[in-house]
């Protein structure tokens, strides 16, 4: 105990607040910095799961941890050979552990490091805190939450109108959030010798992928993958779609929910964990239909449909049946599945329906333009892709699409909107048309050729009509 510490509260297990910092990024750095052999002395500040910290606890010779937690302090000294410090940051001087580290790492950044008494204590101060206990030559492994990242444009911020319990108030000249920005945190570790940067995604706390560099069709997709299913609930707009978006708009970076900074390691992957963006050329085949169906290309539309449905027919069944448009890569006339998408149940043109059912569901959820009128069915939609390919999709075929059972929506609000604007707009032509075709009826039957024809052919109407009297 060194003073600030936090009796009744724990970061490991948070009843209401964000969970320990865990995910296969995190580990990844871990690895890559620390080494297949000793990394010497390690300071873990701040609340990092058990399986970080045994990952830093078999490769170094000593471990120091500093939690603000006491709980957290006991189930982690009970857990693991390591030396635990409870209490806050600014209480942790030089009469605490070593003077000097091999590596620092702070992958949780600073906000779970100081308490509800804490006082006055800058980010900027925290990180030379950190920064004093650093060997000449060490490590330091340091993140940083992005105030403004893709979440913020994806769902709303609970926390603003209903606060966790661990948003107390903190003092306007001593905030320990990191400055507004990449561009501010940058200035501010660049200068303090951090050098290697990565954007992280989806969130801080559950971090599955840290990159280098955000760019590309591939890291575009894995990114969004990762934003989709973190945020599944109600949502401002389509998660998916946004994150494609931002990086396709060179905003990856700069709306990534956190970033990490690393000094002093000589060399580090650009993807972490390693291999989990696909190399090569290419683009997912669902950008590609997306592409053409924005332009209203039906032949672009009909020769993609025609091919993807060739190559899927040749493919073993395993194969297809994870080979949705939004796991497969088009690059040229070849194709290759992009990773572990979900799995469409069916075999034969069952399986090729529900491919494209698959895509038609996804293309309906993010609004995306189609070159049909609005509101048509999920069947109906899917039923003409599948006519490129020479299938006709009878009740007894959709009936075994998984996808067709229930009715497809534009997933965020913003996609909503825009649908429900697109039919109004469609109703609005309608209507305009109705009335221009009435108005041309009405101006043919006061014209006078139809008032001679009305003349003429009555008489023969009023024949007719005894006739069939007097033959009945």
């Amino acid at each position: 105990m060194i003073a600030g510490e936090m009796l009744n509260w724990s970061d490991l297990h948070p009843s209401d607040g964000r969970p320990a910092l865990s995910g296969a990024a995190p580990a990844a750095l871990l690895e890559a910095v620390l080494g297949g052999g000793s990394a010497g002395s390690v300071l873990v500040a701040g609340p990092h799961s058990l399986d970080l910290l045994k990952v830093v606890a078999d490769r170094a010779e000593s471990v120091d941890v500093l939690v603000r937690s006491a709980p957290d302090a006991e189930e982690i000294a009970e857990a693991l050979d390591v030396r635990v410090f409870c209490g806050s940051l600014d209480h942790f001087g030089a009469e605490h552990g070593e003077n000097s580290y091999d590596v620092v790492v702070a992958l949780d950044g600073f906000a779970r490091l100081v308490g509800p008494d804490t006082p006055v204590l800058t980010w900027t101060d925290a990180l030379a805190a950190l920064k004093a206990r650093l060997a000449p030559s060490g490590r330091l492994l340091l993140a940083a939450e992005n105030s403004f990242g893709i979440e913020r444009l994806v769902q709303p911020d609970p926390t603003i109108t209903v606060p966790r319990d661990e948003a107390w108030a903190r003092d306007v000249a001593g905030d320990v959030a990191p400055p507004a920005g990449f561009k501010a945190v940058s200035a501010v570790v660049e200068s303090a010798g951090l050098t290697a940067t990565f954007a992280v995604y989806p969130s801080l706390d559950e971090a599955e992928v840290a990159l280098a560099e955000v760019s590309g069709p591939f890291t575009a997709a894995v990114v969004a993958r990762s934003i989709a299913a973190r945020f599944t609930g109600p949502t401002l707009t389509d998660p998916y779609r946004t994150t494609q978006d931002a990086i396709a708009s060179g905003l990856g970076r700069e709306l990534a929910p956190g970033w990490y900074f690393v000094a002093g390691a000589p060399s580090l992957p650009s993807v972490l964990p390693v291999g989990a963006v696909p190399t090569g050329s290419g683009v997912l085949l669902e950008e590609q239909l997306l592409a053409a169906l924005r332009i209203d290309d039906h032949a672009a539309v009909r020769r993609t449909v025609l091919a993807f449905a060739e190559w899927l027919r040749a493919q073993d069944p395993a194969i297809a049946a994870v080979a949705s448009a939004d796991n497969v890569i088009a690059d040229g006339s070849s194709y290759r599945v992009f990773g572990d998408g979900a799995k469409v149940e069916g075999e034969g043109d069952a399986l090729l329906v529900g491919q494209l059912a698959r895509f038609v569901r996804r293309s309906l959820e993010a609004g995306s333009r189609q070159p049909w009128p609005a509101g048509g069915s999920l069947r109906d939609l899917t039923a003409r892709l599948a006519s490129m390919a020479g299938i006709t999709v009878t009740d007894e075929l959709w009936a075994g699409v998984a996808d067709g059972n229930e009715p497809a929506q534009p997933v965020g609000a913003a996609e909503q909107l825009a649908t429900i604007a697109r039919l109004s707009q469609e109703l609005a032509d309608a209507n305009t048309q109705a009335t221009w075709f009435e108005s041309q009826l009405d101006g043919i039957r006061r014209s006078r050729p139809y008032r001679i024809g009305q003349a003429v052919l009555n008489p023969a109407r009023v024949v007719v009509k005894r006739v069939r009297r007097v033959t009945r």
